[in-house]
């Protein structure tokens, strides 16, 4: 998709407010402060998911995730229908220093994304909002209100999204964390592949007007998750762990998992395809992220079972 595609709307003190503060701050100071920006990205949305699920606490880590993958999949909904452009696009003076995608064109909106609601923020109060909520300790509170600012904050200097993207991210992420679980809780535990059904479904709206890569990729990621979630209670049944060793191993082999499968079901296809943004190499990508969410969640928990017995193996050994 070329740099003409979008829509430009702003106001007029956004562009001040995001000039000024690159002005100010500077480049260090900015690149710096995009460090913040992570806390709404992959990397540490897995490594949170994979030691709430895996190691900590299930039930906690499916509240979390469930939370986390709706907001995923919604924002990519609702971007593609405002097409609103990023705001290095059409103001010169501000600086793009973080793009969504870091081997693509900064132009390349397919692979960038549109602006409006900042998917970055609609993430981190989906994950931290969740985590607080759930557990209602006043540090999680406290974390859980300061992160999405700081992450905000960041998308904003760092020159990819305007301060209206933000907020309203943040109010996406606020609507789901308050109406999910309500949903969920009315419906009986044994019935939740219902409510699953019903959000997934009205997520493949997206497939008649989606144009960006983010949206087939979580659509992706929450399918393989529903399903992983009903697949694991039924067949797998997993016991979460308190040991350390078993903490670490289970995340560190979580995250080879993910990105292996990921690897290896991108090699049957031509690069080319994969990042062509044509509509076919988008339901390739859903199905790619289908698997990957599914081996990660629903069938690499089977290995804990050997946890114990590895340990007890080892333990003979050195004596």
């Amino acid at each position: 998709m070329g740099a003409v595609v979008g829509k430009t709307f702003y106001f007029d003190f956004e562009v001040a407010v995001m000039e000024w503060l690159q002005s100010v701050l500077g480049e260090k100071s900015i690149g710096i402060i995009s460090m913040f920006s992570a806390f709404g990205e992959e990397m540490i949305l897995i490594a949170i998911l994979g030691f709430l699920f895996w190691c900590y606490d299930k039930k906690y880590g499916s509240y979390v995730g469930i939370n986390v993958m709706v907001g995923l999949v919604f924002n990519p909904l609702i971007k593609n229908i405002f097409w609103r452009r990023r705001p290095y696009f059409d103001h010169e003076a501000i600086k793009c220093f973080r793009p969504v995608e870091k081997n693509a064109d900064i132009y390349d909106i397919a692979a960038q994304g549109f602006s409006f609601p900042s998917g970055h923020s609609t993430n981190s109060v989906t994950a931290y909002g969740s985590i607080a909520r759930y557990k209602k300790n006043k540090i999680l509170t406290v974390a859980g209100f300061i992160i999405p600012l700081l992450v905000g904050f960041s998308r904003v200097s760092v020159g990819v999204h305007y301060p209206t993207d933000v907020l309203c991210g943040w109010l996406l992420g606020l609507a789901i964390i308050f109406i999910v679980p309500v949903a969920l809780n009315k419906v009986d535990e044994n019935r939740h592949w219902i409510v699953y059904l019903v959000i997934f479904v009205f997520s493949c709206l997206g497939l008649f007007y989606c144009k960006t890569s983010d949206y087939f990729t979580s659509l992706g990621l929450m399918g393989g998750f529903f399903v992983s979630l009903l697949f694991e209670k039924k067949y797998i049944n997993f016991e979460n762990t308190k040991n350390p060793l078993f903490c670490v191993t289970r995340i560190i082999g979580g995250v080879v998992v993910y990105f292996a499968i990921n690897t290896l079901l991108k090699l049957p296809f031509d690069k080319d395809f994969l990042n062509s943004g044509v509509f076919m190499s988008g339901v390739v990508r859903s199905i790619r992220y289908f698997f990957v969410s599914f081996a990660a969640i629903g069938l690499y928990p089977y290995v804990f079972r050997f946890e114990k017995k590895l340990l007890k193996a080892f333990g003979e050994v050195r004596r």
